[in-house]
């Protein structure tokens, strides 16, 4: 069975109207189900397209690292 892991994922979405920077830690089993997470996410909450959002850096991390409280309950919970 495949391990979950956490990523880290830098990026800015560029709209005709504004310009805004993010970082965002998602669950992921792969590098490529995380990005396509984060498309899913933002396209969703801010109207944007994928070609307005721009992924500049993913990174794995360690569970100790995540900052995101949900992602690290989920995270406890497991344990």
């Amino acid at each position: 069975m495949s391990e979950v892991k956490i990523f880290r994922v830098r990026g800015e979405i560029q709209k005709p109207a504004y310009r805004t920077a993010f970082i965002k830690e998602v669950r992921a089993l792969k590098l490529e189900d995380a990005v396509e997470t984060i498309y899913a996410e933002l396209g969703s909450q801010h109207k944007a397209k994928r070609f307005q959002i721009k992924v500049l850096k993913v990174e794995e991390i360690k569970p100790e690292e995540a900052t995101n409280q949900l992602t690290r309950k989920l995270l406890e919970s497991k344990g």
